[in-house]
């Protein structure tokens, strides 16, 4: 198997919500939510950098996509990690997101490893880290 993610799926409670969460409060550009014509089928869609799309879908639709049985979230299953060029794009996109209703959990600092992080929750509690890592050249 090759290593090549394609897309990131959340499972999120309010799809209307989580929509105008990464669409209007981060700037996602989005077709908005589609598929709605099948019962289980409503999903959006972010086209992110180097082919990788983010797909918001109920939790409820993709528990039963997957057959596995709808279980409460839990913000450490995963963080989704967003590299930046610099310390100052660090706080930039971490009051981006709090103004879009993110919760900050760990506001940017210094970090451990040299760099310069902090983390958010956005409104399902999907964890991001926002970081800048000098020893990490960033491709826009």
């Amino acid at each position: 198997m090759k290593p090549l993610i394609t897309v990131l799926t959340l499972g999120v409670d309010d799809l209307e919500r989580a929509l105008k969460f990464y669409r209007d409060g981060l700037g996602f550009a989005t077709q908005g939510i589609i598929g709605t014509e099948f019962e289980h089928g409503a999903v959006a869609f972010f086209e992110l950098q180097g082919g990788l799309r983010l797909a918001l879908w109920n939790r409820r639709d993709l528990s039963h996509e997957a057959k596995v049985p709808l279980a409460p979230p839990s913000s450490t299953e995963l963080t989704i990690g967003h590299n930046v060029g610099s310390k100052e794009e660090v706080d930039r996109v971490m009051e981006l997101a709090r103004k879009a209703g993110a919760t900050i959990t760990d506001p940017a600092h210094v970090a451990f490893w040299g760099g310069y992080s902090g983390h958010f929750m956005d409104p399902d509690g999907h964890l991001w880290e926002v970081a800048w890592n000098p020893a990490w050249e960033i491709n826009e």
